[in-house]
């Protein structure tokens, strides 16, 4: 559709019909409207497309793939539970509470199979880091 309102255009400025004729004194001034719309919308097209030339929205493959990679990367316990490396035991034990009762499967008993499978794991994981990190 962009490219039939960009022929339009240009039609309109090689052709020697205008749309104002004669009521003012520069005949040309409406051309000079469509050139100026038209150049808007071009720069707004180029300024939405990202450097790499695909369109807003669309995403390589390889964009894709390193992102899966990097939301399967192993996490630190303090990066699970949301705490600082130097946390202490109390505020270790706080972020743990907080996340089980979060998460727990009881807890998430009345969503979907898919969200209670999900929060089981993310269960196991708060599970696993809190006990590294007391031992």
């Amino acid at each position: 559709m962009k490219w039939i309102w960009i022929i339009l255009a240009l039609v309109y400025l090689l052709s020697p019909y205008d749309l104002i004729p004669g009521l003012h004194p520069v005949s040309w001034i409406d051309d000079l409207v469509i050139l100026g719309l038209l150049y808007r919308y071009l720069s707004r097209l180029n300024r939405m497309r990202p450097p790499g030339g695909q369109p807003p929205g669309g995403e390589s493959r390889q964009e894709a793939d390193r992102q899966e990679k990097t939301a399967h990367r192993p996490q630190s316990p303090y990066d699970i539970l949301g705490i600082s490396p130097g946390a202490g035991r109390d505020e270790i034990k706080t972020a743990y509470r907080k996340l089980a009762s979060q998460y727990h499967p009881d807890k998430v008993a009345h969503l979907g199979a898919e969200f209670q499978a999900l929060a089981e794991q993310r269960f196991k994981e708060i599970q696993e880091a809190y006990h590294q990190l007391i031992r």
